[in-house]
This record gives structure tokens, sequence and C-alpha cells, in this order.
């Protein structure tokens, strides 16, 4: 397996001014990624402001116009949910593992449930030790508040660097919570346990850890933390520091999404919506930001090897009714084309729909 981390901000590795806004929420990102296109020189690196400097000049009472974030002109893509957000599921991890065969089977029910209506759903129970998901978003906090000559010493001098050791422990911990959790969706698909596991080489998969800071804004109603977007692994597994400012489409409404305490925000991601042929969709996910405070999250995403041809699994086309909603793609030729394209709602996967 391997685990992938780089500090350069989200704006140099963009392609899309207007994502620098506020994809860039005023929001930095700690991104990791596939070697892309170009990359900037140290003497472009050196040149580039960093979104906290900006949300923290003196006298800032507007946002500046290249930061300005351009919405959709469609009214349903604007629209926020009244209704709390506390229908999104919630799965007792601790019944997964420890459970009664008969608690286990009613879960995995519910946790197909939640992928089919939902594409989300909170994790309870986990067994990361709230501590280490504390110290992890500490530790985010104080590496954007180094100075950018601070911050460029932990830069890699190859995306595909692997992670320090202080966020190994993290990263074992959520894999373990990953497999588990596609070991029972997999059932839920009618699989087998490990089928999931085999098929996607998940022992050579890729584990990626997206840090995000959101300082706090003086015109939020003008910038996107993060625009609409789905993810392009399999699982997605997120934290925060307790302040809001996720959401999530459902039935084309926005939904704001506050975490439980001690819990994981999951979503199904790209290319477990191609492996089920749509059953378990991706759903469409952003980022806003408000005035009063900073916002930090952690995205763990979780995707099969770099080699691996994605397709739907057969034992879901073959019998005679369904066909085959996707054409197959290796993961790393997906994760490439999203990287070297804007954020955009779910375009790169309609490219290999058919």
């Amino acid at each position: 397996m391997a685990f992938l981390f780089n500090l350069y901000p989200q704006s140099l590795v963009s392609n899309s001014r207007l994502y620098l806004s506020l994809s860039f929420s005023l929001s930095e990102s700690s991104m990791a990624a596939i070697p892309q296109p170009s990359q900037p020189s140290p003497t472009q690196i050196s040149k580039i402001k960093y979104i906290k400097k900006v949300a923290e000049s003196p006298g800032l009472t507007s946002v500046p116009a290249s930061y300005a974030f351009t919405p959709s002109p469609s009214p349903s893509d604007q629209a926020v949910s009244e209704d709390p957000e506390d229908s999104i599921p919630v799965i007792d991890f601790s019944l997964l593992t420890s459970g009664t065969p008969d608690q286990r089977s009613q879960l995995i029910q519910q946790l197909g449930q939640a992928c089919k209506d939902w594409g989300f759903f909170k994790v309870i129970n986990h067994g990361v030790p709230e501590s280490l998901m504390e110290a992890m978003i500490e530790g985010i906090r104080g590496f954007f508040n180094l100075t950018d000559e601070e911050k460029r010493e932990f830069e890699g001098k190859n995306l595909l660097d692997p992670i320090s050791e202080l966020s190994l422990e993290y990263c074992k911990r959520t894999r373990g919570v990953a497999r588990e959790l596609l070991k029972a969706i997999s059932e839920s698909l009618g699989l087998e346990p490990f089928y999931i596991e085999k098929v996607m080489n998940l022992d050579k998969g890729l584990q990626m850890f997206n840090a995000n800071f959101y300082p706090p804004c003086p015109q939020p109603e003008l910038v996107m933390g993060l625009p609409p977007h789905s993810d392009h692994g399999l699982l997605s597994l997120v934290t925060h520091n307790g302040i809001g400012g996720f959401q999530l489409q459902h039935n084309g409404m926005w939904v704001n999404v506050n975490a439980i305490p001690n819990s994981f925000l999951v979503n199904i991601a790209d290319q477990l919506e191609i492996l089920s042929n749509g059953k378990y969709k991706s759903i469409l996910h952003r980022a806003v930001v408000n005035k009063k405070v900073t916002r930090i999250s952690l995205v763990m995403t979780n995707g099969p090897s770099l080699d691996k041809i994605v397709n739907p699994a057969p034992e879901l086309v073959n019998n005679g009714i369904n066909q085959p909603a996707y054409h197959g793609i290796t993961y790393k030729e997906y994760f490439q084309w999203q990287q070297g394209n804007n954020l955009d709602g779910k375009g790169i996967l309609d490219r290999i729909r058919i």
C-alpha cells in the first residue's frame, strides 16, 4: 500500500483561476497528487501569496475580485435544505467488528441503504482514538500557522514522496476502518466480503491525505471553500475541528452536515460508483466558509492500486437485466484526468458513462 502527501497549496496545482478563488475558499490545502502536466518552479512558488495571508490582511473588508466565486445559474444548485441534517444515516462501526451475526447483518442492510439513498453516512465507535484525531487537527493548524518559508521546509521533492511518520499512525487507523467498511459494502452488494479488497488490489491501493484550512472571510456569500465535486477514489473519511461548512447534495438540495463528535463522515467516491454499476452513487459535496472562525478539515481518500482497471463488477451486470453503465479505466488515468481539470461536479465520471 502507498500513502501520498505533499505540501503544495492547492492554487499551485489548479489549472483554473476561478477555483483559486475559493476552491481555495480562502482555503489552503495540502493535497496528495500524482505528477501533473506542469508544476511551478521554486521561483514561482516564492511569489505565491498564501490565502491565509490574504484573509489576515489588515483592514480586509471585502473579497478581492480574483477570489470571487461564480455560482451555477441553476436555482436548485444554490438551494439549501431547511430540514435537519440528522437524517443522514449513522453506522455503528463496532457492530461490524464485534456485534452478533444478526446485528452485523442488520447493519450491513442499513449501510447498503445509506449508500444507495445518500452516498454518505456517519461512522461512530470506529476505534480511532479521539486523542489521535484531535492531535491531527491541531497538527494541521500548526502547519498552516507556520511562515511560508517554514512550510516549504516540509515540501517533498516529488509529489509521490511518502508522508511523515507523524501522520502514519492516523493513516493506518483510518485505512483499517475503510477496509472494514468496504468488506461490509461488498456484502451489501451481494458479493463476498473480500470482493472489493481483492478486485481493487487494496494491498497496493492508494491512500491520500488532504488537509484543508478555511480562514474567516468578510463576504462568505461571494466565495466557495471548495466547489461542488465528487471524490475520485473508493471511500473518503472526513473529520474536522467542529466548525460547520460541509454540504452535500441530496434530492436536489444542499444539506448542511455537522459531524457527531469523534465520528467520521464517509462518502462513496467515483470508483465505487463504477464498481457498483451506479447502484451506489458518489454524491456531489462542497465546502462553504463563514465570517467568524477558521474551519479545518482532514480528508482521507482510499482508492485502488493505480494500475487497476476499474469496471462494473461482472456479477452485477451479467444477469440478463443490467448492462454496464461505465467504460473501464485505470485508476491512475482517472485520477490524472481529474487533477488535470477544474473541480466541476462529476464531469470526469460523465466522460466514461455508456
